[in-house]
């Protein structure tokens, strides 16, 4: 089966269009490093050798220290999808990415973003 044309692009080619997301909504990319640290444990500097290495998104999430425990706090619909439905676990790990970004670009307060 071919894989999905996401899960072999490169994090670092996707990166700067969350920052621009994020940005254009008054929001910050030390707020969207936060987001993608809590979603994937990679420390900062863990988090830049990804994007310096240009892992694509399944390497990313394959080699994150661990997801945390709370994104199945994370609901809603993305891309069309509910990201609690998505069946192919890769998948789902992206679009809890996106959710994230989402609430963050909509304004969303980080302790609720962060499900504290």
């Amino acid at each position: 089966m071919k894989k999905h044309k996401i899960f072999t692009m490169a994090f670092s080619d996707v990166y700067p269009l969350y920052i621009q997301k994020v940005e254009r909504k008054g929001r910050t990319k030390e707020e969207l490093d936060s987001i993608i640290r809590w979603l994937t444990a990679y420390s900062q500097d863990e988090l830049d050798k990804q994007l310096e290495n240009h892992s694509d998104f399944e390497s990313f999430f394959n080699q994150a220290p661990r997801i945390n425990p709370n994104v199945t706090k994370i609901t809603g619909v993305i891309c069309g999808y509910r990201v609690e439905e998505i069946e192919d676990e890769l998948m789902r790990k992206i679009r809890y990415l996106d959710k994230l970004v989402d609430e963050l670009a909509k304004g969303k307060a980080m302790e609720k973003i962060l499900r504290s």
